[in-house]
């Protein structure tokens, strides 16, 4: 007479193991359904299943003992017991990380900060604000300033820059060393390494406002940016 021990089938199979339960299957019965779910529930009904026709098979001149079907049962328990301690520490660090992403957040209200953009706000008395975003070095970088009717106002020359977030500073002064009035003004950034172009993503400034939370996160409001999401952030200012 052929026996299995049901609960170090199913963790076994609980932990991917190689090894099939079709050979019990044909041993114990051919009622005995294929197991193939691999969820807690479905699993507890395997076990009983297995269980009821180990029982059932079991030699009556040597039947299985109390204490041996009392482990089987406290191992199925313990297999039952991960997956739901699985699920609670998973919802634990969601929340958790959503708690830490808030503080992180909010933090920021009355910073400014820079985001993906091509815009640079003047205003009267203090000078524009910005950035630019290299992914390595390089050994010139150059900014130009346009006007909304795409007239060149000004170009700054940064020369070498390191790899990361260069901040940007413009007085408002055109060309010609004219103060321009305040408003908002475009911006493009070009970079060269060895006489080979490089890719330089602009950044806007903006002030935040506000955090609120939703499904994708912190959101940030920056005025007449907009909103963004806290992981657009690449420099605080």
């Amino acid at each position: 007479m052929t026996t299995v021990n049901p609960a170090s089938t199913l963790i076994n199979q609980l932990n991917q193991s190689n090894s099939s339960l079709a050979s019990s299957s044909q041993a114990l019965g051919s009622g005995l359904p294929s197991v193939t779910n691999t969820s807690a529930a479905a699993m507890q009904n395997n076990f009983m299943t297995l269980l009821i026709t180990q029982l059932q098979n079991q030699n009556p001149m040597n039947p299985m003992d109390s204490s041996q079907m009392t482990s089987q049962l406290a191992q199925i328990s313990t297999v039952s017991g991960i997956s739901q301690l699985n699920k609670t520490l998973t919802a634990l660090n969601t929340s958790l990380s959503g708690s830490q992403s808030m503080a992180a957040a909010t933090g920021l209200i009355g910073h400014n900060v820079l985001v993906p953009g091509n815009t640079l706000q003047l205003t009267s008395g203090s000078p524009a604000t910005a950035g630019v975003s290299l992914p390595q070095a390089v050994s010139n970088l150059t900014v130009t300033i346009k006007n909304s009717a795409g007239t060149v106002l000004n170009t700054l020359d940064l020369g070498a820059q390191p790899a990361g977030v260069v901040p940007i500073t413009w007085n408002g002064l055109n060309k010609s060393g004219v103060q321009v009035p305040s408003g908002t003004y475009q911006m493009i950034a070009s970079a060269t390494q060895g006489g080979a172009s490089v890719t330089a993503t602009p950044l806007s400034s903006g002030k935040v406002n506000s955090v609120t939370m939703g499904s994708q996160g912190a959101s940030l409001d920056l005025g007449t940016l907009g909103s963004f999401n806290l992981s657009s952030v690449a420099y605080i200012q």
